[in-house]
């Protein structure tokens, strides 16, 4: 009350406060707006998300029918644009901490998303069925601008995301700060859940309205959410711009290690003292720059750098569904009952297994971390998904050998007859749904281990590094598409699947998924024993230190009481 009695009007203002507000009306009111922040939040999410995917459903179709793509490069095309989208997210984070004002950077992004997603019609548009008269039509792109546009249009739309995704739509909005082991995996498992749902009901609607009813003018529908988007940021902008805590920079970790770095290769020379970490070089105890409790923070980051590397391999083969999959769904038969289907519903099947299992998964939790063993339970949902992951590239060979024995019939697709398979597409069905499992155990299980096995400080930063590793399994299924392509010439990423050895690419990845599963079952111990050390510290503090925890780490930005620095980790394809 004494703070309050001295602040001036313009303090007010700064914090989003007008003059007239008391404490007692602001706690009324505390209830309502973060209900109004939660459902703006999730508004702009879902929106966003909306958006991404509506890109993302039909993308290879448009680019090797319309613009004339190769198999190969219309599924590198679309894998890099994802990634991508997730690297943003890193980037526009750093710059909004470090150079630019966080409002300013908002508004930015915003007009560089609405500028793809508005760009991506005028390259779809069907300029040649539009007439003046009966001699002259309106006006055609050549095949180049198109390209050119097309390129413009996807690089300023994966920019824009990264500022939604990293300051309006960040973990902490969603105050995760104090949670147990137990609510953040429930929550994790929900919110993957939500996205999930999203996705379905965009690969079910706008990827039939792109295919058959509007064709390529379905892209308008993305542009039309990410206006929906920006008007509801616009509206409640001091609500939703999150700033995170000082101190929560990838600059930190970084800095750490080219410390430690720079001062082990020059004490090398002399002789001094052995130390147990060669991170402890940039302690200031130890000459360097850096406190105890960062040098710390950087180690218990680095323990987790195993299990990010595990997750690359495992992104590659996730990045099938949009990319190998839905080549192999596109030369089978699409028709079923007289109706044919869009060729990126088929991601509903996988889609369908996580939205089965999340509830399942929740009653099965609830028993596993009741009796201590979440740990262990964590690392084996992992190895078990990474293994689901591998069968189910395994089964998609298996898959192409089976639907390459089928004789060949017509199919249109966005006004274009292409020779297909005509075995029902339905057969490989098994694929998906074993891609829709392991990402169901995989991604909530992940997340929560990067979330939870470091200090309160850094988990926004382990995050980060959660989305730079799974951006690099997307951008590293693309060197194996290219690659492929290119040693084999054309032979295990055919343009023309009846002609070529796509199983093999699918045999090969599936092998490399198998090591890679090994692998990781080998180290799954260090985060059994880490979670366990870490349960044991949240189960040893008293409520009273937990409150008065809480209370020291609350401020105020703008009109929001912020919490966890924690920006959102992925997407999901």
């Amino acid at each position: 009350m004494q703070k309050r009695q001295l602040w001036s009007p313009m303090a007010d203002k700064e914090q989003g406060l007008v003059p007239w507000q008391g404490s007692c009306a602001g706690h009324r009111s505390r209830p309502r707006k973060k209900l109004q922040e939660a459902v703006c939040v999730l508004l702009v999410e879902l929106c966003e998300r909306f958006t991404f995917f509506g890109i993302v459903c039909n993308m290879i179709l448009f680019c090797t029918v319309q613009l004339g793509y190769p198999n190969s490069q219309a599924a590198v095309v679309n894998m890099c644009f994802v990634g991508t989208s997730m690297l943003t997210p890193v980037l526009v984070g750093w710059l909004a901490e470090c150079l630019v004002g966080r409002i300013k950077l908002v508004y930015t992004c915003m007009f560089l998303h609405f500028l793809g997603t508005a760009l991506l019609p005028v390259v779809a548009f069907p300029f040649e069925d539009i007439y003046i008269d009966r001699r002259h039509i309106l006006h055609s792109l050549t095949k180049r601008e198109q390209k050119i546009i097309f390129y413009f249009a996807l690089l300023t739309a994966s920019l824009g995301i990264g500022g939604i995704r990293a300051i309006v739509c960040p973990l902490s909005a969603y105050n995760l700060e104090d949670c147990g082991p137990k609510d953040l995996l429930s929550f994790f498992n929900w919110f993957y859940w939500l996205i999930n749902l999203n996705s379905a009901v965009v690969f079910v609607s706008i990827s039939y309205i792109q295919q058959s009813v509007a064709r390529n003018l379905g892209f308008l529908i993305p542009c039309v959410s990410m206006l929906m988007a920006m008007i509801t940021i616009h509206m409640v902008r001091g609500e939703m711009i999150y700033k995170p805590k000082t101190g929560s920079s990838l600059r930190t970790p970084l800095g750490v290690v080219a410390c430690a770095l720079r001062a082990s290769c020059l004490r090398q020379r002399y002789f001094s003292p052995r130390l147990a970490s060669w991170l402890d070089h940039a302690k200031e105890n130890s000459g360097g720059h850096y406190s105890e409790a960062q040098v710390e923070s950087t180690k218990s980051l680095a323990r987790l750098f195993p299990l990010f590397a595990f997750q690359i391999l495992y992104r590659s083969c996730v990045m099938q569904i949009p990319s190998g999959y839905y080549l192999q769904t596109m030369n089978s038969n699409l028709h079923f009952g007289g109706f044919v289907l869009p060729v990126a519903a088929m991601n509903v099947i996988s889609i369908v297994p996580l939205l089965i299992l999340v509830p399942i998964l929740e009653s099965i939790n609830s028993c596993l971390f009741s009796s201590k063993g979440t740990g262990h339970s964590l690392t084996v949902y992992i190895a078990v998904g990474q293994l689901s992951a591998a069968l189910s590239v395994l089964l998609a060979g298996f898959s192409e050998i089976h639907r390459k024995r089928f004789p060949q019939v017509e199919q249109t697709l966005s006004e274009k007859v292409l020779l297909v398979s005509s075995m029902p597409c339905f057969h490989l069905a098994p694929q998906y749904i074993l891609l829709g499992v392991a990402e169901a155990l995989v991604t909530p299980s992940c997340s929560l281990l990067s979330f939870w096995l470091v200090p309160e400080r850094i988990r926004g930063i382990s995050m980060h590094f959660l989305t730079l590793f799974n951006g690099a399994g997307c951008f590293m299924g693309a060197f194996f598409v290219q690659t492929a392509h290119a040693s084999t010439q054309g032979n295990w990423f055919p343009h023309l699947l009846h002609e070529g050895k796509l199983e093999r690419f699918f045999f090969f990845l599936a092998s490399l998924m198998m090591v890679n599963t090994l692998g990781f079952w080998t180290i799954a111990h260090r985060y059994v024993s880490l979670n366990q050390e870490y349960n044991n510290e949240f189960r040893g503090i008293l409520p009273e230190e937990k409150l008065l925890k809480h209370e020291k780490a609350i401020k105020h930005y703008g009109s929001v009481l912020e919490t966890s620095p924690i920006l959102s980790p992925m997407e999901k394809t």
